[in-house]
């Protein structure tokens, strides 16, 4: 293979456009500071290579606004909607309610996977709804409230050496988004590394 073609450099990542949606009566109207969207936005910022445009969003606890803001993301563009809050078994959490109501698909796996990891630190875990769905070419995803547990059920559990004793969610984000006709999302391996088939990776990018 000719030098020149060994070293060619990779092309930009692509662009994606991500809705990040923080659910809460009072942060929303200012009695507290809302804490989901900056911890959505950092992580999202330390994992992935491509430039990413966010749309925020931080509305009350209702169910009709919660599924008019993921439809209006999705239609916006977005790829991907994560939304943080709402998800327990109190009379005003409805944010798997409204998720459900603008499904085309349910993709159960990922909210299994969320009870799985949090299960490790608190039992009242089983009391989470967390849901995830397809809508058109979008995933959305239902997060827990707090930044820790945002964190964690994103990435994963790792053991001492780094290494993963149980997967985060996103690894199985970027994938998912290929098979609904989405960007290549490149995650950087030191947070959290993306799994596809041999078939469906292409060259990866150093962090």
């Amino acid at each position: 293979m000719p030098e020149s073609a060994a070293a060619a450099p990779l092309p930009a990542p692509e662009a994606v456009h991500i809705g990040i949606v923080s659910i809460s009566d009072r942060a929303s109207t200012g009695v507290y500071e809302d804490k989901g969207l900056p911890a959505l936005q950092d992580w999202l910022t330390r994992a992935l290579h491509n430039p990413i445009t966010f749309e925020a969003r931080l509305i009350p606890d209702e169910q009709a606004t919660i599924s008019a803001t993921l439809i209006e993301l999705v239609d916006a563009g977005c790829s991907l909607v994560l939304t943080t809050g709402g998800t327990g078994p109190a009379l005003r959490d409805v944010t798997p309610e409204a998720t459900l109501a603008v499904a085309h698909k349910e993709m159960p796996g990922f909210g299994e996977q969320m009870r799985q990891i949090s299960l490790a630190f608190v039992p009242t875990a089983i009391l989470s709804r967390q849901v995830a769905v397809v809508r058109d070419r979008s995933l959305i995803i239902n997060l827990p409230g707090q930044p820790k547990a945002i964190a964690e059920t994103l990435e994963g559990l790792r053991r001492d050496d780094g290494t993963h004793a149980v997967p985060g969610i996103f690894a199985a984000v970027p994938y998912c988004i290929d098979l609904i006709g989405g960007p290549y999302l490149e995650t950087r391996a030191s947070v959290c590394k993306a799994f596809r088939p041999k078939t469906a990776q292409r060259p990866a990018r150093p962090d």
